[in-house]
């Protein structure tokens, strides 16, 4: 674990939310002392109630927590109608194409679209409170207008995200048993028009019979066939009032569904609720990104994944700022459009994943220098740990050494971050988690809830409930509490079992390791890949890497690893290189015995790395997953052949 740590800029300390660790243990003691006072304090002040609650937090049938029980709120009034009074003519997304097109939708025009949305559902397609409709999107503010639209009438928005195969969107509208799909003709990407619709065509010819109608949005003005359920968006939702009155909900109704794929078998659509769902997205906005009432955030993810839920819609519309959504990639056209939004929108607090900062890095690692990044106060990264090289180029040529970077760790079931260094407060160790938030009570332990030493790596848990998490996995009660209270006992309770490894070392901060089953067992020596791709980077001539275990008839496994070179040319003596780093950093044992370098890693276009694609590559066997969700497809022949010119 690193030595070095940064310390919080004093000038945004003196004014940030939290300023101080003295705050931040005082706050964590409340939450130790009087655990349901501490949120009720937090529920009265953040959340406009409609009707009071009757009890905080409801244990009675754990692992079914309940939270707020009895009180009632809309989520929609929550992010729209009640900034009408202060701030309807402020900016609430700003909306960037591909093709550099910008709209800026104030608060007033967001609640007018919204509303029309929800009367369109209502009226035209009679979706009532409970149904279930399925987004199929791209990255446009109507895909904010149909979220917003079915909290407000109490529908159930279940979102999949548009780079999904016909397969996958056919799953989940069968399992959530959809009356409603809403998607788009199509959008652009990287200069060129793309479709979406063909593919929701795809999945309702061979099942979805639940669909009564399909809402099409018209993007790209591309052609595509209209069947008799198809409805145009754009001619309809003229016809429809900007007034809607919106439906009063329960704290513990359903919010809406996430697909979550599982190891094994059909993904897990993953059940959020009303009230600590939005309490927590607010909450975290104002704790983790510091935003104040004139703040531009750009979180850079799509809206099919939690973190476009929770950081792009709910969460700073919920705190009441601006959020900017993009529709293109911040590599395209060049390596400076990522810069140049900042730079021309004042954005003020940036949020993406390590995998874009390194493409960012490597393709362009003095690019930031060339624009104006004084706006930026807050830097965050999400969705897996980041390696200190990328942090270091981010924190001193992104952020110009005064921005903090907030390493966040949370997962879709968590609704919003959990283990996160506060911008104002926390001292930073580069790639490194740090504390709980507020609130939040994780610890690393065994299965018996016995603490792990200084340095010994345990189970990630979180061992009270908490207001975002997940209520259930849709119709599989059995499912939910096998996959996330089987694994973890504490006091003897079952606790909340992350599937992540950690580590704590001897000031209390907490390292993720990665997933405890993605390990790699050589000669009865188990090494996680996250540990082995953390060593790797660490040899200078590697911008990328990803490592999997392939079967070996003398250790049983052996440790395969591709690797993306800052600079193509030589690679002959990469192994010798990568295995000089792993003999340095972790032992011998974690020499690789097959390192190649590939032009690009198979990822999705949310940035994750297909490591079953790569399994199966470093086996020899054939590719039978689906590769219509990488980013280019045309990666995986080509790692094909770098492997067979290996041999």
């Amino acid at each position: 674990m690193s030595k070095e740590i940064y310390y919080p800029n004093p000038e945004f300390s003196a004014q940030a939310r939290i300023k101080s660790m003295d705050e931040y243990w005082e706050l964590q003691n409340k939450a130790k002392a009087d655990y349901e006072g501490f949120w009720e304090a937090y529920a009265k002040e953040k959340i406009d109630w409609l009707e009071p609650y009757s009890k905080v937090l409801d244990e009675s049938n754990a692992p079914f927590y309940k939270w707020f029980t009895g009180g009632k709120l809309n989520v929609c009034n929550q992010c729209v109608d009640r900034h009408l009074k202060d701030k309807a003519d402020d900016v609430a997304i700003l909306f960037e194409g591909d093709r550099g097109d910008v709209e800026k939708i104030t608060f007033k025009q967001l609640s007018q679209r919204v509303n029309r949305f929800a009367n369109m559902l209502k009226e035209q397609f009679s979706v009532k409170k409970g149904d279930r409709v399925v987004l199929y999107m791209p990255m446009i503010p109507e895909a904010a207008y149909a979220m917003l639209a079915c909290t407000r009438i109490g529908a159930i928005h279940s979102i999949v995200f548009g780079g999904f195969s016909a397969e996958a969107l056919r799953d989940r509208i069968e399992d959530a048993e959809a009356k409603v799909v809403i998607t788009a003709d199509g959008a652009y990407r990287k200069g060129k028009p793309y479709l979406l619709k063909p593919v929701v065509d795809e999945a309702l010819k061979a099942g979805g019979d639940s669909v009564e109608a399909v809402i099409v949005v018209k993007r790209n003005n591309e052609e595509i066939a209209w069947n008799d359920i198809d409805n145009n968006y754009n001619e309809l939702i003229e016809n429809f009032s900007d007034e809607c009155d919106f439906e009063p909900m329960d704290s513990e109704d359903p919010l809406f569904l996430l697909y979550t794929s599982g190891s094994t078998g059909k993904p897990k659509g993953v059940q959020h609720s009303q009230a600590g769902y939005i309490l927590w997205a607010q909450m975290t906005m104002e704790w983790v990104f510091d935003v104040k009432k004139d703040d531009v955030f750009w979180c850079t993810a799509d809206i099919g994944w939690i973190t476009g839920h929770t950081y792009i819609v709910y969460g700073p519309l919920a705190a009441g700022v601006t959020t900017v959504m993009f529709e293109g990639v911040p590599t395209y056209p060049d390596a400076g459009r990522a810069w140049s939004m900042v730079q021309e929108h004042k954005i003020t607090q940036f949020y993406t994943a390590p995998t874009a900062i390194r493409v960012l890095h490597k393709m362009g690692e003095d690019e930031p220098k060339k624009y104006d990044l004084s706006s930026l106060k807050v830097l965050g990264t999400v969705g897996e740990p980041i390696d200190p090289p990328a942090w270091k180029w981010y924190y001193e040529v992104v952020g110009g050494g005064k921005c903090a970077i907030v390493d966040t760790w949370w997962q879709t079931e968590t609704g919003g971050h959990m283990i996160s260094p506060l911008p104002g407060a926390t001292p930073i160790k580069p790639a490194c988690a740090t504390f709980p938030l507020p609130g939040i009570m994780a610890e690393v332990i065994d299965q018996d809830g016995t603490p792990k030493e200084v340095g010994e790596t345990g189970l990630l848990c979180i061992t009270k409930p908490w207001p975002s998490m997940i209520r259930t996995i849709w119709n599989d009660d059995e499912r939910y509490v096998k996959s996330y209270f089987g694994d973890a006992v504490k006091d003897g309770k079952p606790v909340y079992f992350s599937g992540d490894g950690a580590v704590v070392d001897e000031d209390g901060y907490i390292t993720i390791t990665g997933r405890v089953d993605d390990v790699i067992n050589v000669s009865g020596h188990r090494m996680g890949t996250a540990e082995i791709e953390a060593a790797v980077k660490k040899e200078p001539s590697v911008a990328e890497v990803a490592v999997v275990g392939t079967p070996h008839e003398i250790k049983g496994e052996s440790i395969f690893i591709y690797v993306v070179l800052k600079e193509q040319g030589d690679s002959s003596k990469i192994k010798e290189l990568v295995n000089a780093v792993l003999s340095s950093e972790i032992g011998n044992i974690a020499k690789a015995d097959d390192v190649i370098a590939v032009s690009g890693l198979p990822k999705t276009r949310s940035g994750k790395v297909m490591r079953r694609i790569l399994r199966a590559i470093a086996k020899g066997e054939a590719i039978t997953q689906d590769t219509s969700t990488l980013e280019d497809p045309a990666v995986v022949p080509a790692i094909q052949q770098a492997v067979a010119d290996s041999k």
